[in-house]
């Protein structure tokens, strides 16, 4: 059986030997170790190998680790569907937003940057299609709603855009999907520069991601193993997840 430390590197290596395959220097790439329903004594075991970005899905949960880890110097990212009730919450513990797909919850958390002075990092999350109860539970703007929905995040006083992300679609080749979705992020830089992040990749895809220009992937199984508690939601997302298993 493998300990974090040999995961943690494996994936790394992983990560490396996926963007040079690409002709891109590895440090472009980051990883997010994704922490959904896992103690805080396993996120606090990663962070001592070095990692520091971690993903949950639920806000009640990100409240409690972060809470229970603020001796660390973490950097927290919500990758769940969020409740415009809860974006409040999120937005003040500093967290990083994958999955703003709608202006609501754009402003929602905007609001709160504004008045703690503090933008509050966001990336829009793009439907990258699939089968139609997976969408539903996945959350997601249309392809084309994207501009738009970038252009108004992007002057809100309490956002900043960081860039897209999606989730493969289920029993599906990764690979157009997330061709479309570096179509998408090269149109939106165009009128953005600021939004140079691509969040994409879990723990069965990463390379195809990589390979697509994915600055940021999300893994949680190759990370940290089998999960120790069941969960519907996969991977990734968001409020509960988009994700898919990582």
């Amino acid at each position: 059986m493998s300990t974090p430390a040999e995961r943690l590197q494996a994936v790394r290596s992983r990560i490396a030997a996926a963007a040079r395959a690409a002709g891109r220097d590895p440090a472009s790439v980051g990883l997010l170790a994704v922490s959904k329903t896992w103690p805080a004594a396993a996120v606090r075991e990663l962070a001592a190998l070095g990692q520091a970005d971690f993903g949950e899905n639920r806000a009640q949960e990100l409240a409690g680790k972060a809470a229970e880890l603020a001796d660390l110097p973490l950097r927290w990212h919500f990758v769940g569907q969020l409740q415009r009730n809860k974006a409040a919450a999120v937005a003040r513990l500093g967290a990083v937003v994958h999955s703003v797909d709608r202006l609501p919850l754009a402003r929602a958390l905007g609001r709160v940057g504004a008045e703690t002075g503090r933008p509050v990092d966001v990336f829009l999350q793009v439907d990258l299609g699939g089968p139609e109860g997976e969408l539903a539970a996945r959350g997601g703007a249309e392809p084309a709603a994207v501009p738009e929905l970038a252009d108004a995040v992007a002057v809100e006083e309490g956002l900043r855009l960081r860039g897209l992300m999606a989730v493969a679609p289920r029993d599906a080749e990764p690979g157009p999907a997330f061709a479309r979705l570096a179509a998408l992020a090269e149109r939106v830089r165009a009128d953005h520069p600021e939004a140079r992040d691509v969040s994409a990749g879990m723990s069965a895809d990463l390379e195809v991601a990589i390979a697509a220009g994915s600055t940021l992937v999300r893994v949680g199984t190759a990370v940290f193993g089998e999960r120790p508690l069941p969960s519907r939601e996969d991977e990734s997302h968001q409020s509960h997840g988009s994700h898919q298993p990582g």
